[in-house]
C-alpha cells in the first residue's frame, strides 16, 4: 500500500476567496505548485479532498466544481506537478438543493472521502497526512489515524487560535503554507527528493 497526502483545496493548495463563482477567482497559492512537485518526486500519492457545500447551498453547479478541478490541474501541470487524484463533498445538510441537502458521510470531518481515495488509490490512512487550514482537517487526520498538519494561510490563523483552546484537536505540526508542511513531511518520513518512486509500506491499521 501506500503513503498519501490528503490536502484541502481552498485556503491550502489555492487562495481562500470564499464561493467560487467564476474560473477568473480561482487562483493557487505561492509556492503551492512547487509543493505538489516534491510529493510526486518522493514517491507519495497527493489527492486534493474538499467541502463544496457551495453546489447545496445553490451558489454553483457541480460542472462548476469540475470546471475548476480542471484549471487547477492544468495550472499545476504547467509547472510540472499532478494530482493522483481529485474527491469533494456537494453536501450540506441545510442546503437549498434537495438533492444535496443531507447529512452525509463525504463532508469532512467526516472520512467517506479518505475511505473512497484508499479503495481507488491503495492508501494505508494511519500512514498518511492531512493537510488544510481548518479544524476540521486536523479532525479527519484523528478520525482515521493520520497525521494532521495545519497551514497557516486561508482560514488558518483564527483557526490555530481555535486548536490552542482545545488540545484534543491538536496538529502534528502548524505550517507557514504547503510547502512548509511538504518540507517538514519528507522530513518525517525520511525521504530524498529522488526516493523510490514506488514508495510502498507495509499497513498497519
Amino acid at each position: 500500500m501506500y503513503s498519501a497526502v490528503f490536502v484541502d483545496r481552498d485556503g491550502t493548495l489555492s487562495e481562500e476567496v470564499g464561493y467560487i463563482r467564476e474560473l477568473d477567482q480561482f487562483r493557487l497559492m505561492p509556492k503551492s505548485a512547487e509543493a505538489v512537485k516534491l510529493l510526486n518526486e518522493s514517491g507519495l500519492k497527493i489527492i486534493v479532498i474538499t467541502n463544496q457545500a457551495g453546489v447545496a447551498r445553490g451558489y454553483f453547479s457541480e460542472e462548476m466544481v469540475r470546471q475548476v478541478h480542471n484549471k487547477m490541474e492544468r495550472l499545476l501541470s504547467e509547472q510540472g506537478a499532478f494530482l493522483d487524484g481529485v474527491y469533494y463533498c456537494p453536501h450540506h445538510p441545510e442546503g437549498v438543493i434537495k438533492p444535496y441537502r443531507k447529512a452525509c458521510s463525504c463532508r469532512k470531518p467526516a472520512s467517506g472521502l479518505l475511505e473512497q481515495a484508499s479503495k481507488d488509490h491503495g492508501i494505508c490512512l494511519t500512514a498518511s497526512y492531512v493537510v488544510g487550514d481548518k479544524v476540521t482537517d486536523i479532525e479527519l487526520a484523528h478520525r482515521v489515524g493520520a497525521k494532521g498538519i495545519l497551514v497557516l494561510t486561508g482560514y488558518g490563523k483564527d483557526e490555530h487560535q481555535k486548536i490552542k483552546e482545545t488540545p484534543a484537536k491538536k496538529p502534528e505540526f502548524v505550517a507557514r503554507d504547503l510547502f512548509d508542511a511538504v518540507k517538514w513531511i519528507m522530513n518525517d518520513l525520511s525521504i530524498k527528493r529522488n526516493g523510490d518512486p514506488d514508495h510502498k509500506i507495509e499497513c498497519h491499521r
